[in-house]
């Protein structure tokens, strides 16, 4: 195999490397980034960074492959990279949390045995909520921002409050992929794309399972058994014990608890024990976790004004359980995470679990996409009225917190923000419920996924 060195020592983007199953020694570039590109182009001035970083490695190997990588964020057209300092990274997250701003990043790829030079550049949108200080404070005490473009993260708890990408999603982590793949594949560079490790795994762990879902009609494909669900479940449920404080009022936790498990003997799914909690946070929120474990927040709880209400969050979270989406999210979209979280599970790991299940959670508060959110206030609207509640309370839960958002700024975590437009919501849980669609539900329907 060829030897191929990493010019960085960022760790995120040893991380990327890793899931593309390359073998790779770290060899930092000692050279200064430019800071200003005069009269060049962002992607040009990334490119040139790159270029330079490659070239002084190249300098002190003799054969093989070299990636170097060149990260800046710009806003407004001022170019942020990586802070000077706590005081410098605060006064730069603040900043970019105000307004969108484009992340580019260069990549030069040299191959000293073919003596090709190969470069390229990757761009992503990214929109974020306002910080408050005492939030920026917050983070900051938990994630070092130092060695990180823009001071933020995206692949763990910088991920609350970044709203949404347009683009390459491990661009922002630190390394575009896909771009990268590319250009190693130009130069004949044999590599196990994730698929692979994926499947190399899989047989460490029993093999996959292909399942047919009873929600979705159609055989899918699993790198899990439904007991190694539950275990992630499980895992991931320990790390928010640790991390999150349920709440202390037994009158609350019975009520979820009692609607919880009517919900759970009409749902379509029986093969798992379902699991309630309230976690004593003010934000109005709500998530699900693989293999029966769901989470209520106590700001939720305190906006719904009867068991209707509540039933239909709970029942919507139920049927995310049901279809399996929270870990289908986790194959897809944080599969290294997943995949850290299944090794430390497998007999005889150690390490890392903390971790990984913390970042599985933060990626399950994230949201599932469009399509999921709406299946799963079918499947809410259906276990709801079978567990004896009224399904309209989905309804007017959904009206009421459109009218919050409406005097309230976006938090980093809310049960809105993620989920499909309240019209498009309200036309699903009609349609399951056998009533007619109104003219006002078709003009509001939004077209576009997000």
């Amino acid at each position: 195999m060829r030897k191929i060195y990493l010019a960085s020592d960022s760790k995120a983007r040893k991380q990327l490397l890793n899931i593309l199953g390359l073998e790779f020694k770290v060899l930092p570039s000692k050279v200064n980034e430019l800071k200003s590109r005069g009269r060049s182009t962002y992607a040009e001035l990334v490119k040139a960074n790159a270029v330079n970083k490659a070239l002084d490695v190249a300098g002190r190997v003799k054969d093989g492959i070299i990636i170097a990588a060149d990260t800046i964020v710009v806003q407004n057209g001022r170019i942020f990279g990586k802070p000077k300092d706590l005081f410098d990274a605060k006064k730069m997250l603040k900043r970019l949390t105000s307004k969108p701003q484009w992340l580019y990043t260069g990549i030069a790829v040299i191959d000293k045995d073919k003596s090709r030079t190969l470069t390229a550049c990757e761009k992503t949108k990214i929109y974020m909520d306002k910080l408050t200080d005492a939030e920026i404070d917050s983070y900051f005490r938990q994630v070092s921002p130092l060695d990180k473009a823009g001071s933020f993260d995206i692949q763990g708890k910088g991920a609350f409050f970044i709203r949404r990408i347009e683009g390459c999603f491990y661009n922002v982590v630190g390394l575009p992929l896909r771009r990268l793949y590319l250009m190693l594949k130009d130069l004949d560079v044999k590599i196990f794309m994730f698929c692979t490790v994926s499947f190399m795994f899989c047989s460490v762990l029993s093999g996959c399972s292909t399942e047919y879902n009873i929600v979705t009609n159609e055989q899918e494909s699993y790198i899990y058994s439904t007991d190694r669900e539950v275990a992630m479940g499980k895992s991931i449920a320990d790390a928010v014990a640790q991390e999150y404080k349920l709440v202390n009022d037994p009158l609350v936790e019975e009520r979820v608890e009692k609607i919880g498990k009517k919900i759970a003997v009409v749902c379509d799914r029986k093969d798992i024990d379902y699991h309630f909690y309230v976690l004593d946070e003010d934000e109005v929120n709500a998530v699900s976790l693989p293999g029966g474990y769901v989470y209520i927040f106590k700001g939720l709880v305190d906006k719904v004004s009867s068991d209707d209400e509540l039933a239909g969050v709970v029942a919507h979270e139920v049927g995310h359980i049901v279809a399996r989406h929270s870990i289908k999210r986790l194959q897809a979209d944080q599969a290294y995470s997943l995949l850290r979280l299944l090794v430390s599970q497998a007999p005889g790991t150690t390490g890392g679990m903390g971790a990984a299940a913390d970042a599985a959670f933060t990626e399950l508060l994230l949201g599932y996409s469009r399509e999921d959110e709406l299946l799963a206030d079918q499947l809410g609207a259906r276990y709801s009225k079978l567990a004896g509640y009224d399904p309209h309370g989905m309804i007017k839960f959904m009206n009421k917190l459109q009218e919050i958002q409406r005097h309230k700024p976006l938090q980093p975590r809310t049960y809105y923000k993620t989920h499909p437009y309240v019209p498009d919501r309200i036309r699903v849980i009609k349609q399951e419920l056998g009533e007619g669609i109104g003219f006002d539900d078709y003009i509001n329907i939004e077209q576009k996924s997000h």
